[in-house]
């Protein structure tokens, strides 16, 4: 059985467990009570304001605020996807952005001196938080196994290091190269050709992670994997279905477009096991007369709380209140665009006339009547978006939930027209753009074909290897080098202890980051810390000063430039580094690395020779907006099989706990928390304060296993292949959430997800459908001072 004990948290490759968990360690007691405040607001600006002070940077913190998501003359947030401002806006931020930026802004440094005092098995015994809070990386670093210790190295010998690896493989499959959603497009883009002309196709990637079965529901379905909104549909549809989001946390911005949309008429639906602030109301820190007269608004007009992955049931009830109606008023259904648009009604509409109503009740975990009421809503309007995020998309069966979307859009012809459409929320800045620019483990012939004409390169045609088979193969020893540009792999991805046996076997692991992190820590036997350029900073190569652009969650384009002094002369930008690792590890290649790397005006020229929709990609993406990518679907050309929208007749599955005695987890991040970077021990939208070792639990489901409030608690999960896993120490923690459910926070709570726990669906970590059994701790309950205060 793999064990986690609270407080007790991984030293992974430490022979001793290091102390504190994975945020700042805290002696201040715990609490936890109802948040009742509007979200953003006035808490979201004092928080901005602490972390300014605290960071030591008030003033260039502040500055960064008004160049922060301004095309042309600004730079991207390096948070989240969510559509810059379109209208002008002065201050279009929002406090993860500005947290995320001050992180990156921070006075600390890590370089040789920080190194030569530490261990690395010292070093494994430090919290994450601990670790990231030394600061930004300031020279390449190689591991030393005689003295346990990184020491530097110059960047010509770090780039001979890799390329020696990298030739001396029997195979290209023996190395593997994984992408964070903060990489470019330019950079995306050169990184994905250099392994091909390297010889492979192995690019797992964060959205292997996140959205990876979105969009192959989408693609089934309408031909495209992304999204067909804009912000504008958003402002001019009727009703908003909002399933498995946290927006308050995740993407704060969309907190602006969900009260525009309330004021402008929409029923907004929140779907959610967890009712969240999102869902209530918000105060826009930008508005600054509702700011001063704490003026809120609405940011939503209904509440469903489905049960974990019962979403698909809700969309399938919706359907069928759809096609009931439609037995009375043909109108009902878009016959007229069914007809010409769609294949596959029938078959879909007998599955859906099978599935009785206590099923659909059961599994959604809603009522019929709150079924039916979301059914009316559908209905009545006239132009509906359906949007998700990874509650959905993080399930078993997410394809086929995600595809159940569409099938309802289809019905009342809600695709290709202004206000309606499908709409994924993506989490990191620019994950869209890396699979729009190439990265894919499993890439369609046409862009192998364009790649192979425009550079004279043979392409790999195998598929390569995504995420979850890239750790099975470094576990087995058959993928020798792991190279990352960005993220933390080893507490991003699912199974932690297995996924630093995995990289600890590697012959060499290469990590191109801007600050510390347990990725550094977890390595192969050989190692490299590449220190890079941030968002903020200015990038200056032999043709001046640079910019490198980013594709929104909305398919929008726009340049971002960094104003910022480098946080050390040593940084090199991730296209320099990527056309050097290139360059070493072939050596004879035509492909004219150097002029990349001094000009990314000459990597956007090849791009638009390459890329559908990029042509003519320097003068598109100087434009004030950017550009928008064509999306086909939006036109209503769908490049599928069929030529036509396709009706998905999947089977509704079961969702429910395997029994009684157990709950389905799905692990999420706090509100002061961006992925796998964790701000504080706090949660301020669901009132939690010092504490991150805690499941969220229904009184009742407390109750019937003898579990008070704050009780230290044992979470087993098992897994497909049968083993068990433990987290023990636990608080629990009661909230509002369906009976039979439970949640707590990611990256404490990876352990519970196995190596075989994934969905052969899309081959994503199940995070969100993790089948638990809760029981209370060895030992006394503890003493009520103990147990935090809870209001």
């Amino acid at each position: 059985m793999t064990t986690l004990d609270s407080g007790v948290a991984f030293g992974l490759m430490s022979s001793e467990p290091r102390q504190g968990g994975y945020g700042p360690v805290t002696t201040k007691p715990w609490s936890q009570e109802d948040y009742e405040h509007a979200a953003a607001g006035w808490g979201a600006a004092l928080s901005v304001g602490e972390v300014l002070l605290e960071s030591k940077r008030p003033v260039s913190g502040a500055l960064a605020m008004f160049t922060m998501n301004h095309p042309i003359k600004g730079f991207d947030c390096p948070g989240c996807a969510w559509p810059d401002d379109q209208k002008g806006l002065k201050l279009d931020i929002c406090e993860n952005g500005m947290k995320h930026v001050t992180w990156e802004m921070t006075h600390k440094r890590v370089g040789s001196g920080f190194f030569s005092k530490h261990t690395v098995s010292e070093l494994s015994t430090w919290t994450d938080f601990e670790l990231e809070n030394t600061g930004r990386l300031t020279e390449p670093m190689v591991y030393d196994p005689e003295t346990d210790r990184y020491a530097p190295i110059s960047w010509d010998d770090a780039f001979a290091l890799i390329g020696e690896e990298l030739r001396a493989l029997d195979s290209p499959d023996e190395a593997t190269f994984y992408t964070s959603g903060r990489l470019s497009n330019e950079a995306s883009f050169l990184y994905q050709l250099m392994i091909r002309e390297y010889g492979t196709n192995n690019m797992p990637d964060c959205s292997n992670m996140c959205h990876e079965a979105s969009g192959r529901a989408l693609t089934a379905s309408i031909g495209s994997g992304k999204g067909t909104t804009t912000v504008e549909d958003w402002e001019q549809t009727d009703v908003l279905f909002l399933l498995g989001v946290n927006a308050a946390s995740n993407a704060p911005r969309m907190l602006t477009a969900l009260s525009d949309a309330v004021k402008n008429g929409a029923q907004v639906v929140h779907v959610n096991p967890l009712i969240e602030a999102a869902s209530r109301r918000t105060i826009v820190p930008h508005d600054f007369v509702d700011m001063a007269l704490f003026k809120t608004h609405e940011t939503g007009t209904l509440d469903l709380q489905v049960r974990p992955g019962g979403d698909m049931a809700l969309m399938r009830a919706i359907a069928k209140v759809v096609f009931e109606a439609a037995e009375v008023d043909p109108g009902a259904l878009d016959t007229e665009f069914i007809a010409q648009y769609t294949n596959g009604i029938e078959e879909y509409r007998a599955v859906v006339e099978a599935t009785p109503w206590p099923e659909l009740v059961q599994q959604s975990g809603l009522t019929e009547e709150q079924i039916r009421a979301a059914g009316a809503l559908y209905l009545k309007a006239g132009r509906t978006i359906i949007s998700w995020c990874l509650g959905v998309s993080q399930q078993e069966h997410a394809v086929d939930m995600v595809r159940e979307f569409t099938n309802v859009l289809l019905l009342r012809g809600n695709i290709g027209r202004p206000g309606a459409g499908p709409a994924p929320v993506r989490g990191h800045s620019n994950v869209q753009g890396n699979r729009t620019c190439g990265i894919n483990h499993h890439s369609p012939a046409w862009l192998l074909d364009k790649l192979d004409e425009v550079f004279g390169i043979t392409s790999p045609r195998e598929p390569g290897l995504d995420t979850v088979a890239s750790i099975h193969k470094m576990h087995e020893g058959a993928v020798k080098v792991f190279v990352s540009l960005g993220g933390n792999f080893v507490l991003a991805a699912p199974d932690t202890s297995y996924t630093a046996e995995a990289l600890s076997g590697c012959r060499l692991t290469v990590q191109v980051s801007t600050k510390l992190n347990r990725s550094h820590i977890v390595h192969g036997k050989k190692a490299l810390i590449l220190p890079c350029l941030g968002r903020t900073e200015r990038d200056e190569q032999a043709g001046g000063l640079q910019g490198q652009s980013v594709e929104d969650a909305m398919s929008m384009v726009h340049l971002s430039v960094g104003k910022k002094k480098p946080a050390s002369e040593h940084l090199l930008s991730e296209p320099d580094i990527i056309a050097r690792m290139a360059r070493a590890s072939m050596p004879d290649s035509a492909t004219d690395w150097e002029g990349f790397a001094g000009d990314y005006d000459r990597i956007r020229d090849v791009m638009a020779r390459v890329l559908p929709g990029f042509e003519g990609f320097n003068e598109l993406v100087r434009q004030p907006n950017g550009f928008r990518i064509p999306q086909p679907a939006r036109e209503l050309d769908f490049r599928t099989a069929s030529g036509k929208a396709d009706f998905s007749p999947a089977p509704l599955h079961d969702v429910r706990p395997a029994s009684d005695d157990m709950l389905v987890l799905q692990t999420m991040r706090s509100h002061d928390q961006w992925n796998t970077t964790i701000y504080s021990n706090n949660d301020r939208y669901r009132g939690v304060k010092n504490l991150r070792e805690l499941i969220f639990m229904h009184e009742d489901d407390m109750r019937d296993r003898g579990i008070w409030q704050g009780d230290l608690v044992d979470i087993v999960s098992t897994s497909k292949d049968g083993t068990q896993r433990e987290l023990r120490q636990y608080r629990a923690v009661a909230y509002d959430t369906p009976r039979g459910s439970a949640a707590g926070y990611m990256p404490e709570m990876n352990v519970l997800v196995g190596n075989a726990d994934y969905s052969a669906q899309s081959d994503q970590p199940l995070m969100k459908s993790i089948q638990v059994r809760v029981t209370r701790s060895g030992g006394t309950r503890p003493s009520r001072s103990r147990r935090g205060s809870v209001h």
